[in-house]
């Protein structure tokens, strides 16, 4: 981004320095040295954190890593609403007996993770189920596949739940196999 006197510039927008209008092409149409004879400086755009794991693109501010129990301000537990309707004209919300937690990122990706298997599997179940009715034999293509797609997946839930820091979870593979 540019920068004029630390404050960024847009570019393609008019702007006045020292008096002098200048046009909303002018960063664009204008050589280095015109720029560094007013002073305007390149500065790389900070490179943005991902969001699915960091709080507003912020590397210093992750996600919570694993699933924590609430608690209210007094340290009590505290416990899932639902709706008790036992008097019609007033109805409540009251405790459950399943604890709130709030879910962090392990819980996540372990999610994803068996969604794209369970996605992958899908498409060949029929022949399991195939087999399993009439016998009929599942071609070794298909049966390999699925066992590198299961495999894959194990690998992964364990990974996941190993990881101490986002950047271990960040950086685990999650590339599944393909259907030869």
């Amino acid at each position: 981004m540019f920068l004029l006197n630390g404050q960024p510039l847009a570019i393609g927008r008019a702007f006045t320095h020292m008096g002098i209008q200048y046009p909303a092409n002018w960063l664009q149409l204008s050589s280095e040295a015109e720029k560094a004879a007013i002073s305007i400086t390149w500065v790389a755009d900070p490179v943005r954190a991902d969001d699915r794991f960091y709080w507003d693109g912020d590397v210093n501010n992750p996600k919570m890593l694993d699933d924590r129990e609430e608690v209210d301000l007094n340290g009590n537990p505290m416990w899932v609403q639902v709706l008790d309707n036992s008097d019609p004209d007033n109805p409540v919300m009251v405790d459950s007996d399943e604890r709130l937690v709030t879910r962090g990122l392990k819980y996540a990706k372990t999610q994803e993770v068996k969604k794209t298997t369970n996605s992958l599997l899908a498409f060949t179940d029929w022949m399991v189920i195939r087999k399993a009715e009439r016998d009929v034999a599942i071609p070794d293509n298909v049966a390999t596949f699925r066992q590198a797609v299961i495999n894959k997946c194990s690998e992964l839930e364990t990974a996941i739940a190993a990881a101490t820091t986002v950047e271990e979870l960040i950086a685990l593979d999650y590339s599944f196999p393909t259907m030869e």
